[in-house]
């Protein structure tokens, strides 16, 4: 191909329409027509990523494979395509005005006002094209955060507007996501909001090519042919994003509407093959015809708000799927389990989750549920701060070191099973310090998780400052907690498990941030598939006889 072709999706009326999923969506049809696509998101907030915001401001923070804390749209970009995203697929304000900054300090600029215009603005232009520049993809999807008319999104739809002019119509073109309202006292479909939204984006100088509106009813032909001549666009441009049952059957529904036709056309590139999603749909046929169920803990401390364990979440959409098994998820807030209602809250469940997270809200509780996990023999999975918890229940219960705790929630404890990391002992700045990225690991021979992974060395994306502390690694394993994944390089212990329970493992990364629809992470999915043994054995002892 003879240049990159770039895509950008906008975003009126209102936040949290799902422009993430359908850009994804979209990529992942081009994907499957044998286009190499990618793709990268714009965010207007000014911290430099995401890795210091509290999962209630934003969601969960998405680490990629080279080790850049990112917008969790970027989990939705793997999962869908099933290639690594890195840094240069996420920017921010904060890190545009940073590196501006930092080339006028070094006389970059010299003898010139710096401004939004042209500096702030090349800048956004460079970090859009820089995916493009290297020849690896034939299309660039770019997601701008936010919504047309944001002060804080002025800058990139600046941006935009001079790259499409560079570029040509034949060379980018522009996608604005928008929201028809269906007012019940009227009984109607509303228009305006979309008219004012796209009117709104041609004051900044950009007309919308396709315009693809979320809605709750079908939008009729004399609906579309009126907003295709409001909103000035071709009336097979006019896209319908009606709700569906899940986020996985959007591709299917764009497909039907035909946005990548319309895409291609636009683009003048050969819309002469059929998107291969045979793959796909063999998932989706499998996720929605469950053979069985079963019932999951995820214990956390941000349950509240779902997106804070989104790839979690999803980990085990893709897991049960390749099991047949319809997952339920409970999710269970750790700051309300103690010894009173664990019982209540988890005796009925079939596996057991504790989920990642930092300071030392709601700690007891988690720990009280890797108490009852390991005593009851009911699969358990603990990832990052939940392993963590596991190594500190067992120095509790079972080596009685009744003081045991980690540096993060008590400095002084006199038995410091998990510490914090010797490289960190120095750091002051938050941002961007902690071991990131992906880390080799050597599994033991035998282990159940080298049986999981069916190979002795695995590389997993981490995330923490806190570490397990081999001072007291051979008493944990003379009592039954075998450290079963290490560090080649650092001694690290990146896995335990216990040897007399049928399916308990903790693990200091994150395994969610690699599950996709294609390659569904074989934690999740023998996690799954251990709780589903579990729930039938459990099911047939309740339906037993009495003796």
């Amino acid at each position: 191909m003879a240049e990159t072709k770039y895509i950008f999706v906008t975003g009126g009326v209102s936040s949290s329409l799902g422009k993430g999923i359908i850009a994804a969506s979209l990529a992942k049809l081009l994907q499957a027509r044998g286009f190499k696509t990618t793709i990268q998101k714009l965010d207007p907030y000014i911290n430099v990523d995401p890795g210091t915001l509290n999962p209630y401001e934003h969601g969960e923070c998405y680490v990629t494979e080279d080790g850049a804390e990112t917008d969790l749209d970027l989990g939705h970009y793997e999962r869908f395509l099933n290639v690594n995203t890195s840094q240069a697929n996420n920017v921010t304000t904060g890190r545009i005005y940073q590196s501006v900054i930092e080339k006028e300090r070094r006389g970059e600029f010299l003898g010139k006002t710096v401004q939004v215009v042209p500096h702030i603005t090349n800048e956004i232009k460079e970090r859009i094209q820089l995916l493009g520049n290297n020849g690896d993809y034939d299309i660039v999807i770019t997601e701008i955060g936010g919504t047309v008319g944001d002060i804080e999104s002025l800058p990139y739809i600046e941006a935009v507007r001079q790259l499409k002019w560079e570029l040509g119509d034949e060379n980018a073109l522009v996608i604005h996501l928008t929201l028809v309202p269906y007012l019940a006292a009227a009984g109607e479909l509303k228009t305006k909001p979309t008219q004012h939204s796209v009117k709104t984006l041609m004051e900044s100088g950009i007309k919308a090519d396709i315009l693809v509106c979320r809605t709750e009813h079908e939008l009729s032909d004399d609906i579309r042919r009126k907003l295709a001549i409001f909103c000035n666009v071709r009336q097979e441009a006019v896209i319908q994003s009606i709700d569906a049952d899940t986020i996985y059957d959007v591709p299917n529904m764009m497909l039907e509407e035909g946005l990548d036709t319309v895409t291609l056309k636009k683009l003048g590139l050969p819309d002469d093959t059929t998107p291969k999603l045979e793959r796909w749909n063999e998932f989706l046929k499998r996720h929605k015809n469950p053979k069985s169920e079963v019932n999951i803990g995820l214990i956390g401390k941000y349950v509240e708000l779902q997106d804070s364990y989104k790839s979690i979440l999803e980990a085990f959409i893709h897991a049960g799927a390749e099991n047949e098994v319809k997952v339920n998820i409970e999710s269970i807030h750790s700051e309300f389990i103690n010894e009173n209602t664990i019982h209540h809250k988890i005796a009925h469940l079939d596996g057991i989750l504790v989920a990642p997270g930092f300071g030392e809200r709601g700690i007891e509780g988690k720990i009280d549920a890797v108490r009852f996990a390991r005593e009851n023999k009911i699969p358990f999975l603990g990832i990052c701060l939940g392993m963590q918890m596991a190594v500190i229940e067992f120095a509790r219960n079972v080596l009685q070191l009744k003081a045991a705790n980690s540096t993060e929630m008590d400095p002084e404890t006199q038995h410091p099973v998990i510490d914090l990391m010797e490289e960190q002992k120095d750091i002051t700045h938050k941002g961007g310090t902690m071991r990131l990225g992906a880390w080799d690991c050597h599994l033991t021979e035998n282990s159940l998780v080298s049986r999981i992974y069916g190979k002795a060395d695995i590389k997993e994306r981490h995330r923490h400052r806190f570490e397990y502390n081999n001072k007291y690694k051979e008493h944990l394993e003379n009592a039954g907690m075998l450290s079963t994944g290490i560090n080649p390089d650092t001694g690290l212990v990146e896995v335990v498990e216990l040897k007399d329970h049928p399916w308990f493992i903790g693990v200091q990364y994150h395994p969610e941030y690699k599950s996709t629809v294609a390659s569904p992470h074989p934690l999740f999915v023998d996690f799954i598939k251990a709780a589903r043994t579990y729930s039938r054995k459990k099911n047939s002892a309740s339906l037993a006889p009495n003796q």
